[in-house]
């Protein structure tokens, strides 16, 4: 929840330091992370381990905090699952006395999401040709990502040039579980986010693991915002832990 800003753990530690050299050889060019101090240690365990991005600025955004859960907080998970019983109810539907309903918690999402396309439009429109700087022979030192065999590039069509179809934006997101699960639902329900082929319904309404890696790809066609294209790439990657 967010009531409990408490640090990373040794283990937490250790997690972020393994995701930070899994994502080592990926060049972002905006970092987001909730402004809960476990948050902010993962963001900058991840960075301090990347080769081309140490020194870029982590923002932080109460948007991208946990869930709250009310009087739940800092009581362990099965407290959680007798209040939701006693109440006829089940986790995660149930809303703990002063917590987060989940549609509230996908309205943040949602907002924020928002915010991100707002901000990929804008850079277009202020460097309109960065995108084919960028795509000038650095791919596959910049834009690797470990759980691929390719670049970031989106797939071309015949006859296209090319650059407006490379990554404007890079964008790493550090958040948490439950609010990352109700952002994600937001994607395939509201959204029609395409999935990997492969993932089944379970691990779709599951929570990440700590410090598991999430790649989803959103195309803007011609910066309309209202109709962002979601592609998940991948969903909970857990091969560095």
């Amino acid at each position: 929840g967010q009531g409990v800003d408490e640090p990373l753990s040794a283990t937490g530690f250790r997690q972020a330091d393994a995701a930070g050299s899994f994502l080592s050889n990926v060049k972002f060019t905006h970092v987001f992370s909730s402004d809960l101090l476990r948050a902010k240690q993962t963001a900058a365990a991840i960075l301090g381990k990347n080769k081309f991005c140490k020194n870029l600025e982590i923002k932080y955004d109460a948007r991208l905090r946990e869930r709250k859960y009310g009087v739940a907080e800092g009581r362990p998970l099965t407290d959680l699952k007798a209040m939701a019983k006693a109440a006829g109810e089940q986790c995660p539907s149930f809303t703990p006395s002063g917590g987060e309903t989940l549609d509230e918690v996908k309205e943040r999402a949602r907002d924020f999401f928002e915010f991100l396309c707002q901000l990929a439009v804008e850079l277009e429109q202020k460097e309109p040709n960065s995108a084919a700087n960028r795509s000038s022979g650095l791919c596959e030192e910049q834009f690797v990502f470990p759980w691929t065999n390719h670049c970031s590039e989106i797939e071309l069509s015949p006859g296209n040039s090319g650059a407006s179809n490379i990554l404007n934006a890079n964008v790493l997101v550090v958040s948490h579980g439950a609010y990352m699960r109700s952002w994600i639902g937001y994607f395939v329900s509201d959204l029609n986010c395409a999935l990997p082929t492969n993932l089944t319904k379970s691990q779709l309404s599951s929570v990440s693991p700590n410090t598991g890696v999430s790649h989803f790809i959103v195309k803007l066609e011609n910066g309309d915002l209202l109709k962002p294209e979601i592609t998940c790439v991948c969903l909970n990657q857990d091969s560095h832990l």
